[in-house]
């Protein structure tokens, strides 16, 4: 049997951030009589073309392809497909990269279901989720299964099924163009499969393609009459062109972009209007959320200068995510989650109450007598208005969609002026949350998205009015396993799978420390997630001055109490010594204190501070205090402070240190 899969992969002076790419493609577990690299290389001048030949002459299934420079991967792709002798093709950028098991899977099923597109799950960086990898299924629809939320060229590809339709990427068009590569290719193919159980590519930073206008308008309108010839007039084809017309179209005009970019400005407007007059109808704007239909409204009437204040306006727009309960039932996480869409000004956004309907209030910057009530109103759009969360892990970038129980709710403001919120409460299984399977150990990010309301945007659950739950819980499956929610330094809500130690959960928690002063001591109280049946190790809080003078080290041993029954399993308390005056050993003084505990196995830094300011002990953010400013500590004396009081001294000072260090080499 021939090649199975050709892996096509784009470098352009890629330095040394191309390897994990290469080697994720030579190290598949498919056999590699089954597994065709094909290296295409755009012109590089960084030595690249050599090292891409060194590695093809030491493998027999991998061929370098060199090209004159064209700044695009549009045509490198193209000549990899005309060379590829695989039955399908996966395309590749450079900071990408395969997990080792991934072209096995995707083959696999691609077979199963005859597909002629298999799109394999895909976990990025940064960005919002797909949400097309929600589930698997062997027949996905575009609209359904929302596969427009997956537009980019890292797919399965059946070879010949490309080459009958005579699909390739545009030399023009930029990001648009490889878009309506993956679009076409959806339009023309009897199956397409997703894959989402398993994570397949990891997508790296993507390569900046700037979309030039003309080439933008050309490439869209080619586009557009593709669907019309595959798609017969209804509501599916209006729901195409409206995505096309939100991205491709309006969208951009939002952008720091186009509002700061007075020269190509009108150019670009002009072209704008003309496709909006050619193709897009009105009737489509009921599918935009409202501050595109006020894009649009304005892109009909020329009004140029509405659109560019209204881009300032809305430039710091999103979402309020604050939690209001956190409780466990069983293992289960329930969150409770208050989501409002914020304005400009950072505030939430209020709407013009009209009898039984909203309106949306534009920024004062825009004159809303241009606008119609037809355009303002988001009656309907705010019944629609529904949130997704979302978990994904730190390091790997998996996402995982949690189930949850939502409504919206209407306060009023007054007789004229209402907010939107939507009260939800997700459910975090750590034992299924994975489909069906454990979530992985480490940290997890909590996310929310809201769309199909008022508007559309993200954001990380940030701490409300209450105080965290710090409780633990032991998940049982597939062992006992510790689970802990706990704070980001920012105050964005995280969690912790199976912490590596005892005092690691611990660390994980300590921003909720507390201290309290009496009688010349301080006692540090630290939040205890879960106490182990023997109590734990011994532990000790260690305190670390800050800054370029003599270092100090000041620790007392950290005790254990009880904690609030189903709120803390336990606290460690700590009593320090602080001196107010002049420094003494084994006491606080005067300065900055990182903290640490300390167990007879190893030592871990905690995620706070010690501020001390006139005998007073503060708590700060660890990431709040600079570790290189010179610390007081050892001359913070008396005679010292009456000294920078004395005219001159300052000066003096300045100039002997100097005299001590002029000729140090």
């Amino acid at each position: 049997m021939g090649v199975k899969v050709s892996v096509i992969v784009n470098v352009h002076n890629p330095g040394d951030t191309a390897d994990a790419c290469i080697r994720s493609a030579l190290e598949q577990s498919m056999p590699a009589g089954d597994v065709e690299v094909l290296l295409v290389d755009d012109g590089s001048t960084d030595g690249t073309a050599e090292r891409l030949d060194a590695i093809a002459a030491a493998r027999p299934n991998v061929r370098a392809l060199h090209l004159p420079c064209t700044g695009s991967p549009a045509r490198g792709r193209n000549v990899g497909l005309a060379a590829a002798q695989g039955e399908y093709v996966f395309f590749l950028d450079q900071g990408d990269r395969l997990e080792r098991d991934a072209l096995a899977r995707m083959y696999e099923r691609a077979f199963e279901t005859d597909a002629d597109v298999l799109i394999g799950r895909l976990v990025r960086d940064s960005g919002p989720p797909m949400i097309a990898f929600i589930r698997s299924t062997g027949r996905a629809d575009i609209l359904r299964d929302r596969l427009l939320s997956v537009l980019g060229p890292q797919q399965l590809y059946r070879r010949a099924f490309l080459e009958e339709h005579d699909l390739g990427f545009s030399l023009t068009g930029g990001r648009l163009a490889e878009q309506a590569f993956v679009m076409r290719a959806y339009l023309h193919a009897k199956v397409i499969a997703v894959l989402a159980e398993h994570v397949c590519c990891h997508l790296g930073e993507r390569p900046r393609l700037e979309d030039e206008p003309h080439a933008m308008a050309q490439e869209l309108r080619a586009l557009l009459k593709d669907i019309d010839t595959y798609v017969g007039e209804g509501r599916q084809r209006d729901r195409m062109y409206a995505y096309w017309y939100r991205y491709a179209v309006l969208r951009p005009l939002l952008t720091s972009r186009f509002a700061d970019s007075s020269v190509d400005r009108g150019r670009h407007f002009r072209l704008v209007q003309q496709l909006v007059n050619e193709r897009f109808p009105e009737k489509l704007d009921r599918h935009l959320p409202v501050q595109l239909r006020a894009v649009a409204a304005f892109v009909r009437t020329g009004r140029l200068d509405q659109i560019v204040l209204l881009a300032a306006s809305t430039r710091r727009g999103g979402l309020l995510s604050e939690l209001t309960e956190v409780r466990w039932d069983a293992h289960v996480l329930v969150l409770g989650l208050t989501v409002e869409v914020k304005g400009g000004d950072g505030r939430p956004d209020r709407y013009r109450v009209d009898g039984p309907r909203l309106h949306w209030v534009p920024p004062r910057s825009i004159d809303p007598k241009l606008l119609h009530p037809t355009v303002t109103n988001v009656s309907d759009a705010v019944e629609r208005a529904r949130i997704e969360v979302y978990v994904r892990h730190a390091e790997t970038g998996d996402i995982y969609f949690l189930p949850l129980a939502q409504r919206v709710e209407v306060v009023q403001e007054g007789r004229r002026r209402a907010r939107v919120q939507i009260k939800a409460e997700a459910r975090i299984d750590v034992s299924s949350a994975a489909f069906g399977e454990p979530l992985l150990p480490g940290q997890w990010e909590l996310h929310v998205r809201m769309y199909g309301g008022t508007n559309q945007a993200r954001s990380r659950v940030r701490r409300g009015e209450g105080p965290l739950n710090c409780l633990g819980v032991l998940a049982q499956r597939p062992r006992m396993r510790l689970v802990v929610p706990c704070w980001t330094d920012q105050g964005e809500l995280g969690l912790a799978v199976e912490p590596r130690s005892f005092a690691e959960s611990i660390a994980l928690v300590s921003p909720g420390a507390e201290v309290k002063q009496l009688d010349g001591h301080a006692y540090v109280v630290l939040p205890v997630p879960y106490v182990p049946p023997s109590g734990g190790p011994p532990l000790e809080l260690v305190l670390h001055s800050t800054g370029h003078g003599r270092e100090r080290e000041v620790s007392a041993p950290a005790l254990a109490e009880a904690g609030l029954p189903g709120k803390i399993a336990g606290q460690l308390v700590a009593k320090l010594p602080v001196r107010r005056m002049l420094p003494a050993p084994d006491h606080l003084c005067r300065g900055d204190w990182m903290a640490s505990l300390r167990s007879a196995e190893e030592e871990i830094g905690l995620r706070f501070a010690l501020s001390v300011r006139r005998g007073r002990v503060q708590v700060r953010p660890a990431a709040a205090v600079d570790p290189r400013r010179p610390s007081p500590l050892g001359r913070d004396t008396a005679l010292h402070r009456l000294g920078r009081r004395l005219p001159g001294v300052r000066h003096v000072v300045r100039l002997a240190r100097a005299g001590r260090h002029r000729y140090l080499t």
